[in-house]
């Protein structure tokens, strides 16, 4: 998952929009009817987002766990709050239109789902990634995939890359007894072990 990642431009795209367009693009909540448009803009960004496929059914269902970036009438982008626990959320299907990247919607739409997950109490919000920088500078710690059994369970295990995961497991503390997971279950062993700090830096 990344906003940073761009596609390359096909000779006939839509040419960039101007900063006083970019500026006026605002961020909302999803709606059903937002299904298809979010489906679109997941599936045209698989590879270079190395994003989880979608379908539409899915998107249908959980439409109103979305962000959007709406530009009008147009979806320029979106991520989903997941509930992974009742503690524990992840952002998924966090993408931008390559047109509108690099004007910092993208770092708007990330600090707009941090407040979705305060407000929604959550205790973690996480997320996976191929490029941790970006999630670092909003705050996010870089933590063993260990530390997140809920997304191990949730999703993981039924993964042909498990145990040969290429992405960073990213941990952001919304409450402060969420900071130390002070004992966690290893999912290569039927034992419990004590865990310790995240890395990185913490908002």
């Amino acid at each position: 998952m990344s906003f940073a990642q761009m596609r390359p431009r096909a000779a006939d795209d839509r040419e960039t929009p101007p900063q006083a367009a970019v500026a006026a693009v605002v961020i909302r909540p999803g709606a059903p009817a937002d299904a298809p448009a979010l489906y679109a803009l997941i599936t045209a960004n698989l590879e270079v987002g190395h994003l989880l496929p979608r379908t539409l059914e899915d998107l249908l269902e959980h439409a109103h766990r979305f962000l959007v970036l709406a530009d009008g009438a147009d979806i320029v982008g979106c991520g989903e709050v997941a509930p992974l626990s009742r503690a524990v959320a992840e952002i998924r299907s966090l993408v931008v239109d390559e047109r509108y990247r690099g004007q910092g919607l993208g770092s708007r739409l990330v600090d707009a789902l941090k407040r979705r997950a305060r407000i929604d109490e959550f205790h973690t919000l996480c997320a996976f990634t191929h490029q941790p920088a970006s999630f670092v500078r909003h705050g996010f710690s870089i933590v063993p995939h260990q530390w997140l059994p809920e997304k191990i369970a949730h999703d993981c295990h039924t993964c042909p890359l498990f145990r040969q995961c290429g992405q960073y497991a990213m941990w952001f503390t919304i409450t402060p007894n969420a900071a130390v997971r002070p004992m966690l279950v290893s999912p290569a062993a039927p034992r419990v072990y004590p865990a310790s700090r995240p890395i990185g830096r913490r908002s």
